[in-house]
């Protein structure tokens, strides 16, 4: 019997615009070349697979970003700016041709903190993006610096979510030397953009910004599984914040489905963070978009929930019909 497809909107959802291949490309020097060129072509298409792929998955709608690094392993803020710009602009005109089933993430150059705050209100109010995907730190700078306050000062004031996707660490980490596969997406970049959240968490930056939206992938980068140890290790070293680690975690990040669609760390997500913080994701084209449909439409989950997390906590959060 052949399961009925639930609409999904999908959150992380990746493209290229002309000039940003070049940060892109050191990223995939482990992918065998025929893989990587086959990725950076799906990168590139915003009308034919790429469509193709999303109907046969039951994805109603993906927004899509820029895939990393971007503009954050620019070192001259001025061109990081200028590309950033010149990026949306490029990803705005392609999201128009089908308005319908794409939308879009801005990319900001956090160099100049208050250069990306006006480019973020540009891509939300002109633009019709949803929010802003950072591809993790900028050149060793992350996002829970004073410097960075005027961006999160303006996200907050738009309801813009910050999407926080990974990147390599600013120092390969030494545990992981001399074994083959476990760099980069198999473990490191969790562990990495995991350390990027809860630097904000720590920090107090939702403390100063406690309507911030954040977004995280990977069904939040295994954050959700460790909400005790974070409280009751926060007790220990006595962190000064207004609250506990887990309820910013509860209260001001929401998570997404890419590249993990197993039932129970899915589960873990929702039971820890709420029915209305999980979101579906296909993570295209490095991951299987129809595989990732086939996991939404037949892993166990009541009726009601598969839509919250299929497409109704993102409607909601992005403001997007649902």
């Amino acid at each position: 019997m052949t399961a009925k497809m639930t609409p999904k909107i999908a959150l992380e959802e990746h493209c290229m615009t002309p000039g940003l291949a070049n940060y892109w490309l050191p990223t995939m020097t482990d992918v065998p070349p025929a893989a990587r060129d086959m990725l950076l072509g799906r990168l590139n298409d915003y009308t034919g697979e790429r469509i193709e792929i999303m109907d046969r998955s039951g994805i109603s709608r993906s927004i899509l970003a820029i895939a990393g690094p971007g503009v954050q392993a620019e070192p001259d803020a001025a061109l990081a700016t200028r590309l950033a710009r010149e990026s949306n602009d490029q990803l705005a005109a392609n999201v128009a041709k089908n308005p319908k089933r794409l939308g879009g993430l801005a990319h900001l150059a956090v160099q100049d903190a208050k250069a990306a705050a006006d480019e973020l209100e540009r891509c939300v109010k002109q633009l019709g993006f949803k929010g802003a995907m950072i591809n993790g730190h900028t050149r060793g700078l992350y996002l829970d610096h004073p410097s960075i306050y005027p961006l999160w000062e303006r996200a907050e004031a738009l309801g813009a979510p910050i999407y926080i996707h990974p990147t390599d660490p600013v120092a390969p980490a030494p545990v992981l030397d001399g074994v083959h596969g476990v760099r980069r997406a198999t473990w490191e970049w969790g562990f990495e953009t995991g350390s990027h959240a809860l630097r904000l968490v720590f920090s107090g930056t939702f403390d100063r910004f406690p309507k911030a939206k954040l977004i995280l992938g990977h069904l939040g980068e295994t954050l959700p599984y460790l909400l005790w140890r974070f409280d009751s290790r926060a007790k220990l070293y006595n962190v000064k914040l207004k609250k506990q680690p887990s309820e910013y975690i509860r209260e001001n990040i929401w998570v997404t489905l890419s590249g993990m669609y197993s039932s129970e760390p899915m589960r873990c997500a929702i039971d820890a963070l709420g029915r209305d913080r999980v979101m579906f994701s296909a993570d295209y084209p490095f991951e299987d978009s129809e595989n990732a449909g086939r996991f939404m439409d037949t892993t166990p989950l009541a009726d009601d929930l598969r839509a919250a997390v299929a497409h109704g906590n993102a409607a909601r959060l992005l403001g997007l019909p649902d």
